[in-house]
């Protein structure tokens, strides 16, 4: 029984997969909710004229989204597709940081965790918006 070892570029498929498959999931369920919008607020008048900016953290946003999409909204899952859509460079960002530690690559490993810092303190402290 010979059992393959796992590589560098076993991991690279797997991150290019990530990608691909978040990118399609993202997609996907943005046009669930869009053709559910579509369908539930079609007569519903927008107002341009004027814009009201919400000051939520991201806790509250999520919050929002998550009942939101139990509830069925469709406004509500476009935004989740659109938060997966931009959930799918983090993972991929964190799979790399284990690559890096695997090939213990010092230099990318420290970019990798300065990265993840600069996301983590900006979701944590509210620049995200």
């Amino acid at each position: 029984m010979s059992t393959k070892k796992f590589t560098d570029a076993d991991l690279q498929t797997i991150i290019g997969n990530v990608l691909r498959y978040g990118v399609y999931s993202a997609l996907s369920i943005s046009l669930v909710g869009g053709i559910i919008l579509l369908f539930t607020q079609s007569n519903k008048t927008i107002n341009f004229s004027t814009f009201t900016e919400k000051n939520n953290n991201i806790v509250d946003v999520i919050q929002s989204i998550s009942s939101g999409v139990l509830q069925g909204n469709g406004e509500s899952i476009i935004y989740l597709g659109v938060l997966l859509l931009f959930l799918t460079p983090t993972l991929r960002l964190l799979l790399s940081l284990v690559s890096f530690i695997l090939e213990r690559d010092w230099l990318y490993i420290f970019i990798s965790l300065l990265v993840i810092g600069i996301i983590v303190l900006s979701l944590s402290l509210g620049f995200s918006h």
